[in-house]
């Protein structure tokens, strides 16, 4: 039996600072802009400021994008667009810094952190720093065994936790969290239906690289079967993530219940980031408080995750490459708000109430150009 019971996060982990959140949303009201004014920045930076319990907010000095891989058995089945076991080669384009969210995060001047736990290639091929939580080579084919053994899914579970650990020791505030995975869109796809308590045809997208209507037949089939066997866990996580999950599934679940845990607020990519959240909402009600939907990648699944935990993406530009680079995208977003939140002035004392006095000045020069 599993020593790791992921229903203990429940008293682990505290929502970001009400009060605080409070004293930011007072300090907007008496900014020179009204209240409403930015539209979702103004939501952001009093969530962030939480998150912080900081007022001001503080800006995002060391964020960090977090990639956890593997490969998955149910690729065997012609559900995915790329290669089977080909994720190592797209962890060798993020390293090589030929990948989008490479050029996004030179671009940005982020670090990204890769983190192999079930690639299907020689751990020797890697990095020590990527491979050194390696799991196991592949995940197994879910719609007729386990992804995982027990065990496997502890291990896995414990490297993300502390891989958040190490982020928040090493001084991250802000983390954007994605995968590098062949056939990952289709294990979110069970557990979110799983979760949901719905079809598989409801759930079922085409990937970051659109597949045709054959493979997406192959690809509901799958969902379909894999759901049979993930039913009847519903109630343990860790089974679930063992029988129809995946180690870097495991992992990212493990790592975003940690960071809730030491106060890490974490941007989610796409659907496969999604599904591991969903499974950590069903541990720590409280735990999707600290994360935030980086945009909507189309896929079906991912809306219905979403949906489930609350969280609305915060751009909707239909990117659907994975590997954390819609998420990225959605960083100067929350850097901006967290600008704004801190350096607009407050209105003078002696201002009206409500009413910017740039404004004023501006309404009345032109008035007496007109003049």
């Amino acid at each position: 039996m599993s020593s790791l019971n992921l229903d203990d996060f429940t008293d682990l982990i505290e929502r970001p600072d009400g009060g605080v959140r409070r004293d930011a949303e007072e300090r907007r009201e008496r900014q020179i802009l009204p209240p409403g004014a930015l539209g979702r920045l103004d939501e952001l930076g009093e969530w962030l400021s939480a998150a912080q319990s900081s007022v001001p907010v503080r800006p995002v000095e060391r964020p960090r994008v977090v990639l956890f891989a593997g490969d998955h058995g149910v690729a065997d089945l012609g559900v995915s667009a790329r290669p089977v076991g080909g994720a190592a080669g797209l962890v060798r384009a993020v390293l090589a810094g030929e990948s989008p969210v490479a050029v996004l995060a030179r671009r940005l001047d982020v670090p990204v952190r890769v983190i192999d736990m079930a690639l299907d290639c020689d751990p020797a091929e890697l990095p020590a720093e990527v491979a050194g939580y390696r799991v196991r080579r592949g995940s197994g084919r879910i719609d007729i065994e386990d992804a995982l053994s027990a065990d496997e899914a502890e291990r896995a579970v414990r490297a993300g936790m502390a891989v958040a650990d190490e982020e928040a020791d090493s001084g991250t505030d802000l983390v954007v969290l994605g995968d590098v995975s062949v056939g990952g869109t289709t294990i979110a796809a069970t557990l979110i239906a799983a979760l949901c308590g719905t079809d598989a045809s409801v759930v079922t997208g085409r990937g970051g690289e659109a597949i045709d209507d054959l493979a997406w037949m192959r690809k509901c089939a799958a969902v379909r079967d894999a759901l049979r066997r993930a039913r009847p866990v519903l109630g343990d996580q860790l089974e679930l993530l063992a029988t129809v999950g995946g180690a870097d599934l495991a992992a990212m679940t493990g790592f975003l219940l940690q960071c809730a845990v030491r106060r890490t607020p974490v941007i989610l990519d796409g659907v496969v980031a999604s599904a591991a959240a969903l499974v950590a909402q069903r541990a720590a009600f409280r735990a999707p408080d600290w994360w935030l939907a980086g945009h909507d990648s189309g896929e079906p699944a991912q809306a219905k995750a979403l949906d489930r935990m609350a969280l609305e993406p915060l751009l909707t530009h239909g990117v659907k490459v994975g590997e954390g680079a819609g998420a990225l995208l959605a960083l100067p977003l929350v850097r901006a708000a967290a600008s704004l939140s801190a350096e607009l002035p407050e209105r003078a004392a002696d201002a009206g109430s409500g009413t910017e006095p740039g404004v004023e000045a501006g309404a009345e020069t032109g008035a007496a150009a007109a003049g």
